[in-house]
């Protein structure tokens, strides 16, 4: 008897725990597991999602012909799929990992390239409309934007041989497009972390981490300028590739390779907290979804969907189409070509 009531007070406790932590994402047994056509989307009779209405853009990597020759190239297109544009056609190099400038005007990207017979994976940043290429620096990875659009952020690989593996960095650095000078972040001991994300009041990054720092695989929040660093599992925000929305009060990230996630956050106190944690997009098994970002307006989220393939940069996925949903689920694949369309990220207007 003693046993039966240890391990029902036990029971409680968990369920109890789950409840307080919030770490038991709220389900929508309506959810779709696959997207809807865009003709039904813009039907009158069906939930809307008005996708020529949406004033934003969104550039993504793609890996297709360019000049008969097979490369990644980073293309910008309506966000219902139509007028999709190069902004890169450079058949001898690889760009990848595009980012948008808060005010819309430019792109930070990563570009693999030969030096002499290496293969070097390096940041840039350029025009909205390809012109203006800036190297920021050699062997460094998954570059991302300040609040003013004054800075980049990036990763320095761990290796000087090259790799795909996102989580191979060691170093997060600071790049002024002004001055062109280099800084350190304050925490020297930030590694393996990937797919960083710099909050709107420049104080806050998100990042995955996977056997870095003590951590297994977790999504942490870090300071910007000190040492602090918080895991965000105890919040039931388990996964990788975690995004800011614009106001900096909502975040998306890929709870598991079929289900993507968005919740509340407050970084205005010491320690950041997460509440009302929402499965918001599942897809079936022999399928992924993945690299989803909030719309300038937080209305939308673009994503990554399509059969198993490789998620990383530079990573090979075929039949993987770019799609918008709603924040009620409901979804739509806004490219058909499946030639490996990855990691969408949407343009402010400027």
């Amino acid at each position: 008897m003693r046993r039966y009531a240890f391990f029902t007070l036990a029971l409680c406790l968990l369920v109890a725990n789950e409840v307080v932590c919030g770490t038991k994402p709220q389900d929508d047994p309506n959810l779709l597991q696959t997207p809807s056509p865009k003709s039904e989307l813009n039907s009158p009779d069906v939930l809307q999602i008005n996708l020529k209405e949406i004033p934003f853009k969104i550039v993504y990597e793609t890996y297709r012909k360019t000049d008969g020759r097979e490369n990644w190239e980073l293309y910008l297109m309506n966000a219902d799929g139509s007028n999709a544009v190069n902004l890169t056609n450079t058949p001898d190099v690889d760009e990848m990992y595009p980012h948008a400038s808060p005010d819309g005007t430019k792109i930070c990207f990563v570009a693999d390239e030969l030096v002499e017979t290496e293969k070097v994976r390096n940041v840039y940043y350029m025009n909205i409309d390809g012109t203006g290429r800036v190297k920021v620096t050699d062997n460094a990875r998954e570059p991302c934007w300040s609040p003013d659009g004054k800075i980049i952020a990036y990763l320095k690989g761990e290796f000087d041989r090259y790799t795909i593996t996102d989580y191979a960095t060691s170093g997060l650095f600071f790049y002024d497009l002004k001055t062109r000078e280099h800084r350190e972040h304050p925490n020297k001991s930030l590694h393996h972390i990937y797919a960083i994300s710099w909050s709107p009041d420049g104080n806050w990054f998100l990042a995955t981490v996977h056997g870095g720092m003590g951590f297994k695989h977790a999504v942490l929040a870090f300071e910007t300028g000190g040492t602090e660093i918080y895991d965000l599992t105890e919040f039931g925000v388990k996964g990788c590739r975690p995004d800011f929305s614009l106001d900096g009060k909502k975040i998306t990230w890929g709870l598991t390779d079929w289900d993507l996630g968005t919740a509340n956050i407050d970084m205005a106190s010491r320690r950041p907290q997460v509440t009302d944690v929402r499965r918001i997009i599942r897809c079936r098994k022999e399928d992924e979804v993945y690299h989803s970002d909030f719309s300038p307006d937080g209305r939308y989220l673009a994503f990554s969907h399509g059969p198993a393939g490789n998620e990383m940069v530079g990573g090979k996925a075929p039949g993987w189409n770019i799609c918008v949903s709603d924040m009620e689920g409901k979804w739509v694949e806004i490219t058909a070509d499946g030639k490996h369309n990855k990691e969408p990220d949407w343009v402010p207007q400027p």
